[in-house]
């Protein structure tokens, strides 16, 4: 059974992140430059969208225009690095840690521009392009033994798979593991569970839908919300949250639970989200 976990609507709620250490959920409304928490809000000067944890009170925060440590306690920043910060027409999007301790985060226009965006690795100190000319970056999570990248490119309507080496780089082509394209589906974030499924937050569907690694649809979870955005699982536990938007609903047509976050319990189990290795 699906509930609402924080009542708050979230112009663009988006990037859940399950901090394992202090047994919280953190996620964003990205509109707004926030970061909620069930009993906090931080309030930023610019779009953030993603995190990954450090320690129990460091996470790494993409921003519109950087990457940069932030303490949940004091609020101090640090900067990381840039992250097209001389680019004005984009912002940050979905991301991830790997099982490696890189950082994965995607860029795209703010309007939504086609191919504005890209997708970048984080990994000790530097960042690199992985992947270019990303309209809508989303999906980034990767399979239990750190073998294998997922994302999307949410126009497009297919999950990619790619192949990482020891280290987390992409190490093959990118191939199709869901193929949404002779559907109505938006592939939005996802998060990987400990059977290695695929949980995809679907634009527009008001669901989650679990696919198996081969693409084939398993379960889906009704959300009392259009649009859908990201899952996070509560660590190794087999609860999982969802966030939403109001983002491109007319007014008219909102409902009194589009933009909350919800959480659900249900059969599978999650995997603990993993480190960022600075």
């Amino acid at each position: 059974m699906v509930s609402v976990f924080d009542t708050r609507p979230c112009s663009l709620g988006e990037g859940p992140l399950w901090h394992p250490l202090r047994g919280e959920l953190l996620w964003f409304d990205i509109n707004a430059h926030q970061l909620l928490s069930k009993t906090a809000v931080w309030q930023f000067d610019e779009y953030v969208s993603a995190a990954g944890w450090i320690s129990h009170d460091e996470l790494l925060i993409a921003s519109e225009s950087q990457l940069f440590r932030f303490h949940l306690g004091d609020h101090n920043q640090t900067k990381l690095c840039d992250l097209e910060a001389n680019n004005p027409i984009t912002r940050s999007n979905d991301g991830r840690c790997d099982p490696q301790g890189g950082f994965w985060i995607g860029t795209m226009g703010k309007k939504a521009e086609a191919k504005a965006g890209a997708i970048y690795r984080y990994y000790r100190g530097d960042l690199v392009q992985l992947f270019p000319e990303i309209t809508i970056p989303n999906a980034i999570c990767f399979a239990l033994d750190g073998h294998t990248a997922y994302f999307t490119d949410t126009p497009l309507r297919q999950i990619l798979a790619v192949d990482l080496d020891t280290d987390g780089w992409p190490c093959s082509a990118p191939r199709v593991a869901v193929d949404l394209t002779g559907t109505a589906e938006n592939p939005d974030g996802a998060v990987v569970d400990a059977q290695g499924n695929i949980w995809n937050a679907q634009w527009g569907a008001a669901r989650l839908a679990c696919y198996s690694p081969k693409g084939v649809l398993l379960q889906t979870l009704e959300i009392d919300a259009a649009h859908a955005t990201c899952p996070a699982f509560a660590g190794a536990s087999g609860q999982i949250f969802c966030t939403s938007a109001t983002e491109g609903i007319a007014p008219a047509a909102l409902t009194a639970h589009d933009g909350q976050t919800f959480v659900a319990e249900v059969s599978a189990i999650g995997q603990l989200e993993h480190q960022v290795i600075l």
